[in-house]
């Protein structure tokens, strides 16, 4: 086995193992793993021998960052197109194979699982999150927009939590998201070696797996302690994440934050940090995505993800934040009246 391969898979015991294998980038994903994984899933679907996939991450900072934003930043001026097109439209491909997967999925979501980690995770059929885990959709802090399927999954969380993932890009822990409904199993970290190894031994069958995995991670499921932050603002979110604009949002965070509402405050604040581009194309990205099928909100995400390619404000934001790291992005244009609607329209043209 080469440990410089960017994801190891092996079969072991009737388990189809997926190792991310790039520890020093957070396993963040490129072509070549977005296209490796995809194939041998695909393999293993038709393989009789093999009842059941794990995905984890190699390193102790966890399951993937998400995509390797700054490979297509440093391609710019070369190729970006040709190289982005490959790259979203076979992670959109892989993604949608994990949601519609005829084997059990399971997937270990310990330390950071962002972006392109919560698109591996989001669609399987058992998600382990840990104490140690820190669940985003971080893509407004770059310029993007939500993609991984998000136009379908976050639509489907409690009221109106998935505008409000969307358009903050806030990072939360495993009680939160076990809440949304983006993880299914809580164990503590330092119990993954032993599951691990409890996994392995066994030869799993697929006849019984169903049964015998539930009963596997049901001995290491642990009750969780603390208490979802989420659920404890879920009313202020449904309030003020009701409406259907930017300008109307804002407008309800900053009416309570003038009467003493810190947690308004602080949200209004994160989002009008955001770019206004973003803002704007990705709340109308969420009630496009409303009632629609899986692959149509992947068929729309592969368009913006290419349209986004041309958008100034991506580029500024993975300069701001993966590049020179100053975390001061100057947004074009840089006030949510100056992005006209024409202009939010243009990133959901359909690309070929």
């Amino acid at each position: 086995m080469d440990d410089r391969e960017s994801v190891v898979a092996e079969l072991q015991n009737g388990i189809g193992w997926i190792k991310l294998n790039r520890p020093r980038a957070l396993n963040s994903l490129n072509v070549d793993m977005v296209d490796t994984m995809n194939e041998q899933l695909k393999k293993w679907k038709l393989d009789d021998t093999v009842s059941l996939v794990c995905i984890y991450g190699e390193g102790e900072k966890g399951l993937c960052a998400g995509g390797d934003m700054r490979t297509l930043y440093d391609l710019k001026e070369k190729g970006i197109e040709a190289y982005a097109n490959q790259f979203f439209s076979i992670e959109y491909e892989l993604d949608y194979e994990i949601h519609h997967y005829p084997k059990p999925v399971v997937v270990f979501m310990d330390g950071i699982v962002m972006g392109g980690g919560v698109g591996l995770s989001i669609g399987a059929s058992h998600r382990i999150v840990t104490e140690s885990s820190k669940w985003a959709m971080p893509e407004m802090n770059i310029g993007f927009f939500p993609d991984v399927g998000a136009s379908y999954f976050l639509n489907q969380m409690p009221g109106f939590v998935g505008k409000y993932l969307a358009l903050t890009a806030n990072v939360f822990q495993a009680s939160d998201v076990l809440y949304i409904g983006a993880a299914d199993y809580f164990i503590e970290s330092k119990d993954w070696p032993k599951l691990k190894e409890e996994m392995m031994e066994k030869r799993w069958m697929p006849d019984s797996v169903d049964m015998e995995l539930e009963q596997l991670l049901g001995a290491f499921r642990k009750s969780i302690s603390l208490p979802s932050s989420i659920s404890s603002v879920q009313d202020k979110i449904d309030h003020h994440f009701q409406f259907e604009t930017i300008e109307e949002i804002i407008s309800s965070l900053n009416e309570a934050a003038r009467t003493g509402g810190e947690w308004a405050d602080r949200t209004m604040k994160t989002l009008l940090s955001k770019s206004p581009t973003s803002l704007k194309v990705t709340l109308r990205q969420i009630q496009k995505g409303k009632g629609q099928s899986l692959q149509a909100c992947f068929d729309m995400e592969r368009s913006l993800a290419m349209n986004f390619m041309k958008s100034h404000d991506f580029y500024e934001g993975v300069r701001s934040v993966l590049v020179e790291k100053d975390r001061t992005p100057k947004w074009n244009p840089s006030k949510l009246d100056e992005v006209s609607e024409l202009h939010v329209k243009s990133f959901f043209e359909q690309v070929c």
